[in-house]
């Protein structure tokens, strides 16, 4: 892998906590026009400038993206952001819940992304990748990392251990309650020697992000089709974390109705596609292991067990349970043929629990709390060039978008 050190913009340490954001994919419009309207001067009006507008507007019309840049201009003139000039690594730690993972705030090539040094799990979709691209020429800056994981590495762990002994440059907690932690690494020998054994890391993996990273990719390869210099963007942000670290939650799905069918229906149509279907209760749960779902319909709470399951050796993404419930129940038994264009499904994270399924179903709907997609299982998709179905995984804590702001 190549990994390198940046300059930046960032927030001054006064301002960290409240200028910062959560990343501008993990809310749907109204919710960002909520976030926005309670931290106005926050960096979610600059990452979803179209908050500003009213809901007819456009969000990928010119003058959107031309507000961005003025609020990021105003944030560098009133000093809310300041210049690191010096060429620094960040050591980024998260604490949440009794779970810490720290990294590395870096510059990773592009060609690593493009030639499979740094693998992706997910198909990208075209709007949201066309959407970021605007947003980072407009604003001429990379401003949200990509979150990447790596195979533990002991030296690694070394040297980021170290650099977490000295005085933090950032150190806050946010309106969730995760503890963000920053370090700067500007000693020339500590970034080369981080540099150089991340150097030794043969693959790496885009756990999240990767619409940030494809659109910086793409910026990158239009330059150098116009035989431009790319600059800066021949690398993208990313937050590089050891694989043991991580933490990831259900993502779960919510189908508006239950296609015209009554529960026993349901039931039935679920059974005959080859799934185990418990007993119906009141009482909500979430599943208890890989191969199990939870499922909520027409009041009532069943567990569903798939059977006959591939091989993971075989079919890495075929064995996933998200995979399982495409295949056999909401492709033929849900009409749900294309998850990532059906607005008749909605996806939820497995952080807001089986109270917020039960709200959303509602008494027409029918909501899956999955068990969660394991780290190895996105390692072994990707290892194999496959890619996952959309929404298989929710990475959790999320680093906060706006302390890093990287000219491009």
């Amino acid at each position: 892998m190549r990994v390198m050190p940046i300059t930046c913009f960032r927030p001054t340490a006064e301002r960290a906590g409240d200028f910062s954001a959560p990343p501008y994919d993990v809310f749907d419009d109204a919710q960002a026009r909520a976030y926005v309207a309670e931290h106005p001067d926050s960096f979610m009006a600059i990452d979803r400038p179209e908050t500003a507008f009213g809901p007819e507007q456009d969000p990928y019309a010119p003058e959107v993206y031309q507000h961005a840049l003025e609020l990021l201009r105003e944030r560098v003139q009133d000093q809310t952001l300041l210049r690191e000039e010096s060429e620094c690594l960040f050591v980024y730690r998260m604490s949440v819940d009794g779970h810490d993972q720290t990294g590395i705030l870096a510059a990773v090539a592009v060609d690593d992304y493009l030639e499979g040094a740094a693998l992706r799990h997910e198909q990208v979709r075209e709007e949201k990748v066309a959407d970021r691209k605007r947003h980072m020429e407009t604003v001429g800056a990379q401003t949200s990392p990509s979150l990447l994981i790596y195979p533990d590495d002991p030296t690694i762990d070394m040297l980021v251990g170290l650099a977490c002994s000295a005085t933090p440059l950032y150190d806050f907690t946010d309106e969730d309650g995760v503890r963000h932690t920053v370090w700067r690494l500007a000693r020339e020998a500590a970034v080369e020697a981080l540099c150089a054994t991340f150097g030794q890391v043969p693959r790496s993996y885009v756990a999240d992000g990767h619409h940030r990273a494809a659109a910086s990719a793409r910026i990158c390869q239009e330059a150098r089709e116009a035989g431009k210099s790319a600059g800066a963007s021949e690398s993208f942000l990313a937050i590089l974390y050891p694989a043991s670290a991580m933490r990831v939650l259900a993502y779960n799905r919510v189908v508006s109705d239950a296609a015209g069918m009554s529960e026993d229906e349901l039931v039935e149509a679920i059974r005959a596609a080859g799934v185990e279907v418990g007993p119906a209760q009141k009482e909500a749960f979430e599943p208890a292991e890989e191969g199990t779902v939870s499922m909520y319909a027409f009041g009532s709470w069943r567990a569903l067990r798939f059977l006959d399951v591939p091989a993971a050796d075989d079919d890495p993404t075929a064995a996933l349970d998200v995979s399982l419930l495409q295949r056999r129940v909401l492709a033929p038994v849900l009409g749900i043929e294309d998850p990532t264009a059906d607005k008749r499904i909605r996806f939820v994270s497995g952080a807001e629990g089986t109270q917020a399924l039960e709200r959303l179903a509602g008494t027409e709907g029918v909501a899956f709390f999955m068990y969660p997609t394991s780290v190895e299982a996105l390692m072994r998709v990707s290892d194999a060039g496959l890619l996952m179905p959309p929404k298989s995984t929710w990475f959790a804590p999320k680093p906060r978008s706006g302390l890093f702001l990287r000219k491009i």
